[in-house]
């Protein structure tokens, strides 16, 4: 019994994994498109002290003007990890975002970190909350 259990978590984490990256592709691509059904309908959304509401706003009113003001945008270093505890799963992401400026050419480059607190609805995961935050890395001089 306790092969099929682990299997299943294996399974239910991998589901998880594929909302977090098909968000995360959205975002790379600049196509924002459908990435509502990624989410709850009331869904919280914190990014770096701010509370942006609901996804729908949060597109609305920040990440969705926000990309269109980019060249590229672009995850490295990536990391997840993942706690399941039916019907709630638990992540938290860490990695390295490049942003190209569509205007100047200017870059930014961010070390960020995401926990997510995604919800299973009808057989299917949606993030329930998330909340990010960002810096510049450290250099070495």
């Amino acid at each position: 019994m306790a092969v099929k259990t682990q299997a299943q978590q294996s399974d239910e984490i991998n589901q998880v994994k594929q909302v977090l990256e098909s968000y995360k592709q959205a975002i790379e691509s600049l196509d924002t498109t459908g990435t509502g059904n990624l989410f709850v309908s009331q869904s919280i959304v914190v990014e770096s002290g701010k509370v942006e509401g609901r996804y729908q706003d949060y597109l609305a009113n920040h990440l969705g003007p926000e990309l269109h003001h980019f060249e590229s945008f672009k995850f490295s270093d990536y990391e997840v990890a993942i706690e399941v505890a039916l019907p709630f799963a638990f992540a938290t992401e860490t990695y390295i975002y490049t942003i190209v400026i569509s205007n100047d050419k200017s870059v930014i480059e961010r070390k960020g970190v995401a926990s997510s607190i995604l919800k299973k609805e009808n057989g299917q995961w949606k993030i329930w909350q998330t909340h990010s935050s960002a810096r510049k890395p450290q250099t070495n001089h």
